[in-house]
């Protein structure tokens, strides 16, 4: 019985063999700098959404990866609401469920369900607009610790929007 199954290759077994530790230290090597990114919570904190309209705050839920409104810029309706609602906390008016349309805007949830897939990127989570009250597919990717992509889609990555959101220092 032959230990080394190769022993009939033209080549030397030696060569063979330091290929074979090559390649398993470059794969070890490969996880472990993957692994830095991976499920690191680099993402974690408060971010500006691109208009600089809202703040968010990026938190862990579980295994996973949550949002929600803890500032906007108009907090309450204006003193001309049409609704009557002046100076009152501004809600989640445009909600498609009318039993969710009395939740306050800040401290909403509006990010749920993302998880490191890749590098830097977070994806198969979803996003809320309450702006229209729309929920979208989304995906997150940090462009450095001060800057991340929000991409919200439809289905397909390529019919959605992209923004620009800024971390804001702590």
């Amino acid at each position: 019985m032959k230990v080394f199954p190769y022993s009939n290759l033209p080549f030397k077994r030696s060569i063979l063999s330091k290929l074979i530790y090559t390649l398993i230290i470059y794969s070890l090597f490969t996880v472990g700098v993957l692994a830095q990114y991976v499920g690191s919570d680099s993402i974690l904190g408060l971010w500006n959404n691109e208009e600089h309209d809202a703040s968010i705050e990026i938190y862990r839920c579980g295994e996973k990866y949550c949002g929600r409104i803890t500032w906007i810029k108009e907090p309450t309706y204006p003193t001309n609401d049409k609704n009557r609602k002046a100076g009152e906390p501004r809600m989640d008016d445009n909600n498609p469920d009318p039993k969710l349309r009395n939740r306050p805007i800040i401290g909403l949830t509006i990010m749920k369900d993302f998880m490191y897939a890749v590098k830097n990127s977070l994806e198969g989570g979803t996003v809320y607009d309450p702006k229209n009250g729309k929920t979208y597919k989304g995906k997150m990717t940090l462009i450095s610790h001060n800057q991340m992509k929000l991409r919200g889609f439809v289905i397909f990555s390529l019919f959605g929007r992209t923004t620009l959101w800024t971390r804001i220092d702590s």
